[in-house]
Formats: structure tokens, sequence, C-alpha cells
């Protein structure tokens, strides 16, 4: 849902306003808000950031290197975004600050889709994204069961791949190891 402050553009404030059971996003000056994720939604950002985090920010199984975080505020200029996980690669950000939100934008974002947030995850927050430049950008739908993933290419997105179902697979940038998707849609091990 979307709304403007009452008086001209929406503000942080307004972001703050919001009901803690709202996730709160300020996008062009508007505030969007949306409930908490489903079961799926929510399944999905946090096998993928289990399956992520001991490799690469951890260092167990992978290379390290990162720092991956589950619904990041990022401070990107005016806007305010809440992607469903984040990770920075620590060349460029050595440790998490203790700070509230994030000014310094990922090198990777991903969003996980729903019928309510899939339409502004792709036509308001990738250009958002790009004009950051965050590298990649993963958009992980659990009802198509998908995953697609886009390099950052001059100012806006390429396409890399989508992968699906029960596919096995290395994604960029993280593709020093083998994701099982079947996982991020509760299937792991069916059918084995």
């Amino acid at each position: 849902m979307s709304r403007a402050a009452a008086q001209g553009k929406a503000t942080y404030q307004d972001v703050l306003d919001a009901p803690e059971h709202l996730v709160a996003e300020l996008i062009d000056g508007e505030l969007w808000t949306q409930p908490r994720p489903s079961g799926p939604h929510a399944e999905a950002a946090s096998v993928l950031g289990m399956d992520l985090g001991g490799p690469f920010h951890r260092g167990r199984g992978g290379p390290g290197d990162w720092i991956i975080l589950y619904e990041p505020e990022l401070h990107l200029g005016a806007d305010v975004l809440v992607p469903d996980l984040a990770g920075w690669r620590r060349q460029r950000m050595a440790s998490v600050p203790d700070a509230p939100y994030f000014e310094l934008a990922p090198d990777w974002a991903c969003e996980v889709l729903s019928p309510a947030t899939a339409l502004r995850d792709r036509r308001r927050k990738l250009p958002l994204y790009a004009s950051h430049r965050v590298a990649h950008i993963w958009l992980v739908d659990p009802g198509a069961r998908s995953v697609e993933v886009f390099r950052l290419d001059g100012d806006g997105y390429r396409f890399v791949v989508a992968r699906g179902e029960s596919d096995r697979c290395r994604l960029e940038p993280f593709d020093a190891i083998e994701l099982e998707l079947a996982a991020l849609w509760g299937q792991a091990g069916e059918g084995e």
C-alpha cells in the first residue's frame, strides 16, 4: 500500500511512525507499507540466508569475505528500502556498523516476491538499486518456485539466469557454492 504524507512527500518520520507489524519503505517520496512476510516468503528468505551465511558471511565451507544481513534498512539518498537479504563485500564494509540503518549500498540485494510487492520490487526498487550501483539483484518467487539473477550493466540490470523448482545451481555472485533451491520452498530432500 502506498500513501504520501498529508503535506507533501513522505519523510523518514513516516517510516518511523508506521505500525510495528508493517514493513515500511520510502520510495520516490511515497511511503509504502506491507505486512510482515507470509510463511513461504519467510522460509525462502531464511533458508537462503542460512545457505549463504555459513560459506560467505562466516567462511565455513566457502570463501567468506561477505557480510550477509536479513532485512537491513537501507538509506539510499532520499529512499529507504528494506530488501529481504543484502550482502556487502568486506572490502567495502569490513564490519557491521553500530547504526539502525545502512547508507552504504550493498553489493547484492535479494527481494523475495509476493503478489502484493512483485510489481513494486521490479518497477520501483530495481531502478533505485541500479542508480546506487548494487552489482547483483536476485528476485526469489516462492509462488513460482524460481530465482532470477540480474547483474548491473551500465545504468540498468542485465538478466543472467532463472532457475527454479528443485534445481541445484551456482548463482553469481555466490557461485562458489551450489544451492539446492528445493530447500527454499520447504522441499529439501524430497524425492531423494
